[in-house]
This record gives structure tokens, sequence and C-alpha cells, in this order.
């Protein structure tokens, strides 16, 4: 991505995902915040700003207050030879500041604007303020989610604004090239954060109800439907393991753990219906049988018959598994602020072309001289005032 130019006004997850991952592959991201408050994460964790660290890697930070006349020209000036512009305020408000898409269009027209809402730009939710959780909600993902005599469960992440963050850079990437291999022309991106998960991960339930009238109930850590045995089982040292057998020949090996040769060769396993069938009776087969052994014994005896297992992982089993660490799912970076810390590291793998960590986030400000000096027709007197009546902020 080095020499694509991304102007990011956004906040929070979302939005700011996607100039991350553009970031993590060279694009000089230049991250335009309230030179006052900045970005709404700053105000993380125990004072130290630990999310922002990861979500504003190897992002510029610029303080500019939109609010004003003289901001919304510093971005249009930022923006007339930019080839992205990332945003996540409510539907209007980038129009009442002059910096809407016809506006900013008019300055480059080759600019991608991608805009990220809650609910869309047009619908008759456009207004609602809309978060990640309220999208867990009405996609369908909360009503499936948890045990089956339990109440509809929400995700403690921001499962939404991933997606959301996802779908947005790659149609940020479907647009680059239209635009540079087919000579197209600047465009917008609609991205709300409903449909990305409703998209991704409710795509079968649709079809299901409108050709059987299926409506899909809680099952716990079962899929039925698809894949019996799966569940999460505690062992005898009181851990907690998943497994999941998809095909019947993966099932016919963890019968085979649990229950020797009867087990496995029992006509009622044989395929995935008779085994939905008695969906109980095997998990009470397998579970008593983990009760009984540690789950590295567990994760050994399952491995050594190729059945499909996994441990259920903590943070800090994370940080101790050597495949994430070989992986660099895990990388050490030095930072001014922290000293050296561990962030997640780059994904996806790229073999020719492999993503970087160049800094962790920013302060607030930190590169607002830099760049307006560099890609404005700001002079130092005229920054000086700016600086003086608050529409920009400077570091230090």
């Amino acid at each position: 991505m080095d020499g694509v130019t991304v102007i990011e006004c956004a906040g929070i997850f979302a939005g700011p995902w996607t100039g991350t991952l553009m970031g993590d592959f060279g694009a000089d991201v230049i991250k335009v915040e309230h030179p006052e408050h900045g970005d709404p994460l700053r105000d993380g964790l125990h004072d130290e700003q630990l999310g922002f660290k990861t979500l504003g890697r190897n992002k510029r930070s610029v303080g500019i207050d939109l609010h004003h006349e003289a901001g919304q020209e510093l971005v249009h000036e930022l923006v007339a030879d930019a080839d992205v512009f990332l945003e996540n305020f409510r539907p209007g408000t980038l129009e009442r500041w002059n910096l809407g898409w016809e506006s900013l269009s008019g300055t480059n027209p080759d600019l991608v604007m991608v805009r990220t809402t809650g609910f869309g730009q047009y619908g008759p939710y456009k207004d609602r303020p809309g978060f990640g959780t309220l999208a867990e909600a009405m996609s369908g993902f909360a009503h499936l989610t948890g045990q089956p005599d339990g109440p509809p469960t929400l995700p403690p992440f921001p499962l939404a604004d991933a997606f959301a963050g996802l779908y947005s850079t790659f149609a940020t990437m479907f647009a680059l090239y239209w635009r540079d291999v087919h000579g197209g022309t600047g465009q917008h991106v609609d991205t709300s954060l409903l449909e990305p998960i409703l998209v991704s991960l409710m795509n079968s339930h649709i079809v299901e109800y409108d050709r059987k009238g299926i409506v899909r109930e809680r099952q716990g850590n079962r899929v039925t439907n698809y894949s019996v045995p799966r569940n999460a089982y505690r062992t005898a040292d009181d851990q907690w393991v998943a497994l999941s057998a998809s095909s019947s020949s993966i099932a016919r090996r963890i019968l085979r753990i649990v229950g020797g040769d009867e087990l496995a060769e029992d006509p009622r396993f044989e395929t995935h219906r008779g085994r939905a069938d008695h969906a109980d009776e095997l998990d009470e087969r397998i579970g008593e049988w983990m009760t009984r052994h540690d789950r590295q014994e567990v994760l050994d005896t399952f491995e050594e018959h190729d059945a499909a297992i996994a441990p259920i992982y903590d943070v800090a089993d994370i940080f101790e598994d050597p495949h994430l660490r070989e992986r660099e799912a895990l990388v050490t970076v030095e930072d001014d602020d922290l000293g050296e810390f561990t962030m997640n590291g780059v994904f996806p793998k790229l073999s020719e072309t492999p993503g970087r960590i160049e800094h962790a986030g920013p302060r607030l400000g930190e590169h607002t001289i830099e760049v307006l000096l560099e890609r404005t027709d700001v002079s130092d007197g005229e920054l000086e005032r700016l600086y003086e009546e608050g529409i920009v902020g400077i570091d230090g």
C-alpha cells in the first residue's frame, strides 16, 4: 500500500480498524482527531490508552477541530491528494461541516470515501444512534448465542465493529482496484455495523427460514445441524476443551477414544442424523471420559488419534502458546510511553509484501506540525495562530 494516503476521521473501532489494516501494509494513514479529546478510545484502560496503542499503530495523529471552518478547510487540503477518507459519524454530520461526499469528491474526484454507521446512510433506521451491541442483537447473533434455558447473549468484545472494519477494508480495495486498474473514478462506500455480521454469520439461517420456515434457537455450544458431537467439556484438572466432529470420520475417532470400538461402531452413530438424534447420550459419554483425564492428557490423546480438539484459552494461555508466538500472532514493540510491550501481530501473512508495525499508537497531535506543513499550504505563522485559537492540537 506504499503510496496510498488514507485520511481517517473515525473513532473507537469499526472505522479505525480499516485504517489499522491499511497502515499495517504500508498506507500513510493520517488520523484526524479532535485536538482536545482525541479518539474516545484514548480514554482506555488505566489511563494508559492501551487499546489505542494497538488500533492507532502505524498512523500519524493530527489534531483538527472539524467544527470550525478553518479546520474543515485543512481537511479539504489533506483530501486533495489523498486516496481514501474514512469516517464514522452519524449520517448528515459531515454534511453540516462541509465534509460530506458531495463536498469532498468535488475537491478530489478520485477519492474513495468509506462511511461506517450503525444502520447505513439510508433506510428507516439511518438516523438512529448505532453501536455494535445493537447490530449483534438485530442480526440474530445474540438470539442464537447462549444456553437453551438462558437469555440471548451478547459478546464481550466489539464483534460487529470488527466485521464492519473488515468489510470496509476489502470494499476499499475493490474501489481502488476499479479506479486504478480499470480507469474508474472515486466512489463512496456505505458500511453499516448491522449488515456485515448478518451477511457473514446468518447466511444459512436466511435461506432456511425463507424455504422451510425454520427459526433456529439457542443450543449452547452445540450445532446439531452440522456437527455432532460438538461441545465444550471440563477436564479433570478443571480446565476446558472444545471439540467438533463435522465429518463422520472425525466422529468415529472421537468415539473410539472415549468408548472404544463398541461406541465407534455403534450403528446409531454411523450418520450425522443418527448422532444428532442421540446428542445427549454422546455428550454424556464424552463428558464423563473428560472428567477422568487432565487437559494435557486429553489433548495428547486426541492428537495421537488425529481427532479434532482444542484447549479453551484465556488470554494468559494465548501468551504461552508456541504456535502463536512462532507465527507472530503476538509481537513485542517499543513505545515511548509504555516501553516494551506486546500487541497482536499483523495478519494476513503475505509472502512477497508482508505487513509491519513501525510504531504503536501515537500521542494526540504528535504529527500535526509535520503533516500540515507537508500536505497543506499552511505557514508556520498560520499554524501558530490556529493552535492559539484551539483549531489544531499539537503534542507537547
